[in-house]
């Protein structure tokens, strides 16, 4: 009779932790940050159907990088509980920090389970407030754990570079403009200590919209909005792009 094979639970979970953070590494960066009047989401992605960023619910937001067979799941998961949260007792009880209750423990209890592998996937989940004071963003990591963030972050790939230079460019009160090209360039910066160019039609970039008069605050910056943003300075480009794009958003 043979010896079954021993492996201690802080070494097994620690394989599992390195497991689902090369996959998550093998993704492309987003980055998530405070301007004056909202939140917005920038990432690298080529696809135009097969989105990182998603509307959960009025004023909250969902970004991820990993496998996106394994965070759709999630922001479906999320968008019910949402809207039966909503439904059965009032649109105000739906909150970012308890969407990301709910992620933590789904994770957590994912991640700790010897029968199935650990999701590859990390999590934003973003609420803007009625004052940037009000601002809510929260980093899921693959195990479970809530990290609240405060004025940006950055998640997959490069990640670790990426936050470091956000740390030291981003400021407060920062325009739609300014807050959309500091994205760019953090996700421009390679190991190595080069820059490469990243054009508009490879990013996908959303925004929670504090000053929107609807109730749903999340839109998508696409096209022509999105060029003149990246390339005029000012407060003028930000008026327009708050005109622009009023629509619905279409998951």
């Amino acid at each position: 009779m043979s010896t079954p094979f021993y492996v201690s639970p802080q070494q097994a979970m620690a394989d599992r932790a390195e497991y689902a953070r090369k996959g998550i590494a093998r993704g492309r960066s987003l980055v998530v940050l405070q301007y004056a009047d909202g939140i917005v989401f920038v990432g690298e992605n080529p696809s135009r159907a097969l989105h990182k960023f998603s509307e959960i619910y009025d004023r909250i937001g969902f970004a991820a990088a990993g496998k996106y067979n394994e965070y759709e799941n999630l922001r479906i998961g999320g968008v019910r509980y949402a809207d039966l949260r909503g439904y059965t007792y009032d649109r105000d009880d739906v909150t970012a920090r308890g969407l990301a209750n709910v992620y933590a423990q789904t994770l957590g209890t994912i991640f700790s389970s010897a029968g199935e592998k650990p999701y590859e996937v990390e999590l934003v989940v973003a609420e803007v407030g009625e004052t940037p004071e009000g601002d809510q963003i929260y980093r899921l990591p693959h195990d479970g754990s809530i990290v609240d963030e405060h004025g940006s972050v950055a998640v997959g790939g490069n990640a670790e570079l990426i936050s470091n230079y956000l740390d030291q460019q981003h400021r407060e009160g920062m325009t739609l403009a300014e807050g959309l090209k500091l994205a760019v360039q953090a996700l421009s910066r390679e190991s190595n200590g080069t820059q490469r160019e990243i054009p508009a039609e490879r990013l996908e970039v959303a925004v929670l919209d504090r000053t929107r008069p609807q109730a749903r605050k999340f839109k998508r910056i696409v096209g022509r909005q999105l060029a003149r943003l990246l390339e005029v300075d000012g407060a003028s480009t930000e008026a327009e792009s708050s005109t622009e794009g009023e629509g619905p958003d279409e998951e």
